[in-house]
C-alpha cells in the first residue's frame, strides 16, 4: 500500500490537489496569508509526515514538475511582449534597479555572514536566495552551498516576499507599476511574480522580467563579490 501512495502518480495528485485546495482558499476568504503555495507546503507536509513518505521520495515523484519550473518561467514572457509599449525608454532604469537589488541581496548575505561567523557553506547557500529556483540551486552547488537549504531559503524567501511586499509598498506609497513589479520579481521571484500578477498586468509582466535579470545578475555578481572579499 505504501508503494502506491509514495509512486510519481500519487504524489503529483498530491501537490496539485494541495494547491488547488489552497486556491479555492485563497479565492474564497481572499486572505494574502492563506497563500495557496503556503497552504499546499502545509498540506503536502502534513501528509507526508502522516504517511511517512521521507523527502527524497517526494522529490523523486515530483521531478516532473521541478522540470517545468523552467518553461513556467520562460511562459511569463507573453506577459512582457504585450506589455512593451509601457517598458520602452526605461531599459536603463529597469537595468539600474535590477543590479542594484542583485548588490543588495548579495551584500546583505556576505554582512551577516562577517558579522555572525557563518560556514562558507552556508553562507554559499544564502547567496542565491533571490534567484529563481532552477539558477539557485545550480549557483549553489557550484560555490559549495547546500542545495536543500537553498531550495528552502528560496521558498520562504519568494513566500515572505509575496505576503508583505505589496505591503511595504503600499507603505512606502510606491505606486508606480513598474517599480512595484521590479521590486516583487527581483526579490521574490516566481512566488512573487505571482502576487504581482494579481495586482495587475504591468506588474506582472516587469516582475517576470526582473526574474531572469535577476537570476543572470546574481550569477555575476557572487563572483564578483567572492573576488572582492579575497583580495
Amino acid at each position: 500500500m505504501k508503494d502506491i501512495l509514495s509512486s510519481t502518480p500519487a504524489m503529483l495528485l498530491l501537490v496539485i490537489g494541495s494547491y488547488f485546495i489552497g486556491t479555492l482558499l485563497y479565492r474564497r476568504l481572499r486572505s494574502a496569508w492563506l497563500h495557496p503555495v503556503a497552504v499546499s507546503m502545509v498540506l503536502v507536509i502534513t501528509t507526508l509526515l502522516l504517511l511517512g513518505i521521507d523527502y527524497p521520495t517526494f522529490k523523486q515523484g515530483t521531478d516532473f514538475l521541478d522540470f517545468l519550473l523552467g518553461p513556467s518561467v520562460v511562459a511569463l514572457g507573453y506577459l512582457l511582449y504585450e506589455q512593451m509599449a509601457h517598458l520602452r525608454g526605461r531599459e536603463i532604469i529597469i537595468f539600474v534597479a535590477t543590479i542594484v537589488g542583485g548588490v543588495v541581496g548579495i551584500g546583505g548575505v556576505f554582512l551577516l555572514g562577517y558579522l555572525f561567523h557563518l560556514d562558507e557553506a552556508l553562507v554559499a547557500s544564502l547567496q542565491p536566495k533571490s534567484a529563481t529556483m532552477p539558477i539557485a540551486l545550480p549557483l549553489s552547488h557550484q560555490w559549495g552551498g547546500i542545495e536543500s537549504v537553498t531550495a528552502i531559503v528560496v521558498f520562504f524567501t519568494g513566500l515572505i516576499g509575496s505576503l508583505i511586499g505589496p505591503w511595504i509598498l503600499d507603505k512606502c506609497h510606491i505606486t508606480n507599476p513598474i517599480a512595484r513589479g521590479l521590486a516583487l520579481g527581483s526579490a521574490s521571484h516566481g512566488i512573487g511574480t505571482s502576487r504581482a500578477i494579481e495586482l495587475g498586468a504591468l506588474e506582472g509582466a516587469v516582475s517576470g522580467l526582473a526574474i531572469g535579470l535577476t537570476g543572470v545578475a546574481i550569477s555575476l555578481l557572487i563572483p564578483l563579490f567572492d573576488w572582492l572579499l579575497n583580495l
